[in-house]
């Protein structure tokens, strides 16, 4: 066992270790009907009335499309060497299908140049929940002819950036694109079909297979193709049957529904038999299975706060929420019979508990799940009320600790044998928090709105100082 850190012996990273920040197209870029993009299903959710906080949208979000230059200069001050960032699918092929529009690839060649010569390694996101909103017209991810879609989509960017970008990832979160859009519907395209649901995760695994291919067929054979998966650490109340059960279910839902097919190449039985009122599965057709279970090259995994569940006869006091916004409706088809619970400690502005055991617990099983498979962290961070002291600094001594606290459990992981080599912070700066609006800040740069000016938190600072130096810096005093 490694000696427990000390100021004496520093918690030390690997030296090729990534140090990253992340973001995504919708929620920053901006410039929403410049180059022939056309509105994706976040530009009509975001529109329509009561779906975002103060019906806000991203229609300017922080101009990352005219500021590039400057924002990727101010990743290389920081010290990164690495950013995770998406592609806009309706600015690429502004109809989900046919021809691509050279001016949108375009950007992203511009970006990616840039970056490179700033020394920082670019990461590929394909999709980042922004469906071309025509795709949705003609039945969006429940059809599954949206897969083959993503799949004529991702060759041609690969085909486009292949050649300098090496780290691509298929989806984001496929787990908030098929059960916060399609089943609770708090997420674009806003849909309350839990069969639909379903169906949208089953085209989303099959997407992502068909679009490995796709890129391996378009780019170098050095390129590593992933995904990221939003995989939830789901504990138990207690060891009670019924609460077993319940943790089972959700892991299933969250979890198996996905790295099932995608690691392993079969969905969980007991899931079938979980959502058995709700589907038949049929949609699943001879071969899918083959094809969603491809080989990856790496796996990405965002981590924000543990799940705690139970039950729903379990009589625990307390407010019981799953952490996935308000709405009627269940992000969790056929389980209706599990109660969610808040766990104890200190939380973000989001209300999410700050558990670093939890990103350890997911990261070990992962190294158990796809053994052999290198392992980053492609999205953790926090969200806090930060606000510009009188001499226009932003201290976010919160976030800091956050950070410090998540890092060392990824360090203790690899300590304990994990593959992992790399760490995206989420976010690089302030933007678009989806149905939230702008009101919840993930940056660890801080935006003002009215100006879209850029001012580094103290985290940003602080974290630059882990890039440069591979170990973490002391938590400062508040």
């Amino acid at each position: 066992m490694p000696e427990p850190a000390t100021p004496a012996t520093p918690v030390t990273f690997p030296p090729a270790f990534l140090w990253g920040a992340a973001t995504s197209a919708y929620q920053i870029e901006g410039a929403v009907r410049e180059g022939g993009r056309t509105p994706s299903i976040w530009d009509t959710f975001s529109h329509t009335p009561g779906k975002t906080a103060g019906g806000e949208h991203g229609d300017i979000a922080v101009d990352h499309y005219h500021r590039y230059r400057d924002d990727v200069a101010m990743m290389a001050d920081l010290g990164l060497n690495a950013y995770r960032f998406s592609i806009s699918w309706s600015r690429v092929q502004p109809t989900g299908r046919g021809p691509a529009v050279q001016v949108g690839l375009d950007f992203y060649r511009r970006l990616v140049d840039e970056l490179l010569d700033k020394g920082i390694k670019p990461a590929v996101t394909l999709y980042h929940w922004d469906l071309p909103q025509e795709l949705e017209d003609a039945g969006g991810w429940p059809e599954r002819d949206t897969a083959y879609r993503f799949a004529e989509y991702a060759q041609i960017v690969g085909e486009a950036l292949g050649d300098r970008v090496e780290q691509w990832i298929t989806l984001n979160e496929p787990w908030c694109s098929a059960f916060l859009g399609y089943a609770s519907g708090v997420h674009a395209p806003g849909r309350t079909d839990p069969a639909a649901s379903l169906k949208a995760a089953h085209h989303l695994n099959l997407a992502h297979g068909l679009a490995t291919s796709a890129l391996r067929a378009a780019m170098p054979a050095r390129n590593s193709v992933a995904l990221s998966l939003n995989s939830s650490v789901v504990r138990p109340v207690s060891q009670d049957p019924a609460d077993l059960a319940a943790a089972r279910k959700i892991d299933d839902l969250a979890n198996g529904v996905f790295h099932g097919p995608i690691l392993h190449g079969a969905y969980p039985e007991s899931l079938f038999a979980a959502t058995e009122l709700i589907t038949d599965w049929s949609y699943v057709e001879d071969g899918d299975l083959r094809a969603i279970n491809q080989p990856l090259d790496a796996l990405g995994l965002n981590y924000y706060t543990p799940a705690l569940v139970s039950a729903a006869d379990n009589d625990l006091s307390g407010p019981r929420a799953d952490g996935h916004g308000s709405s009627e409706f269940s992000p969790w088809p056929g389980a209706d019979d599990v109660a969610f619970h808040q766990t104890p400690g200190e939380r973000t502005e989001m209300g999410w508990s700050i558990d670093p055991t939890g990103l350890h617990e997911l990261i070990m099983r992962y190294t158990r799940e796809a053994p052999g498979l290198p392992l980053y962290i492609t999205e953790n961070g926090a969200a806090y009320d930060d606000k510009p002291d009188p001499d226009g600094r932003v201290h976010d001594p919160e976030r800091i600790s956050y950070l410090h606290g998540h890092l060392a459990a990824v360090r203790r992981a690899v300590s304990d044998g994990a593959d992992v080599r790399g760490y995206y912070l989420w976010s690089l700066m302030d933007n678009f928090e989806w149905a939230y609006g702008y009101e919840k800040r993930f940056g660890a740069v801080y935006v003002d709105y009215a100006t879209l000016a850029r001012t580094p938190k103290s985290s940003a600072l602080w974290y630059g100082q882990a890039a440069r130096s591979g170990t973490l810096p002391p938590v400062p005093e508040v």
